[in-house]
C-alpha cells in the first residue's frame, strides 16, 4: 500500500512510528563503474529519519519514548514499514521496535 501527499510537513508520526526516508539505490561505484539494474533490486538497508511520534505507552500506562531523533541514520529490515510518496520522493514508516540498529558516525 502506498500513500501520496503534497508535502512532508503536512505527516507526523503518531505514537512509536519513525519516518525514514531510505538512503539511494547506488547507480555507479566510487570508481565510475555503472551496477546493473538487476544487482540494485533491494532497497539498501539504511535510511535518515525525518520524524518521530510522542512514544507508545508502557504496561504502566506511562510514555516510553522512541529511541531515535530526526537526523538519525538507521538500518531497517529489508521488508515491512507503510510508503508515502511525496512527489518524486519516497519515504518509510516503521514502528520504533522494527528499526533494527542506529548508526552512529
Amino acid at each position: 500500500m502506498s500513500l501520496s501527499i503534497k508535502s512532508i510537513k503536512s505527516l507526523a508520526p503518531l505514537l512509536d512510528r519513525v519516518l525514514i526516508q531510505r538512503a539511494k539505490v547506488v547507480e555507479k561505484t566510487a570508481s565510475g563503474l555503472f551496477l546493473p539494474s538487476a544487482a540494485n533490486s533491494t532497497p539498501p538497508p539504511e535510511g535518515i529519519v525525518i520524524a518521530v511520534g510522542p512514544g507508545a505507552p508502557g504496561r504502566d500506562g506511562k510514555i516510553v519514548p522512541v529511541s531515535v531523533k530526526e537526523g538519525d541514520r538507521v538500518m531497517l529490515p529489508g521488508f515491512g514499514g507503510a510508503q508515502v510518496k511525496v512527489g518524486e520522493e519516497e519515504y518509510q514508516i516503521f514502528r520504533d521496535m522494527e528499526i533494527i540498529a542506529k548508526l552512529n558516525e
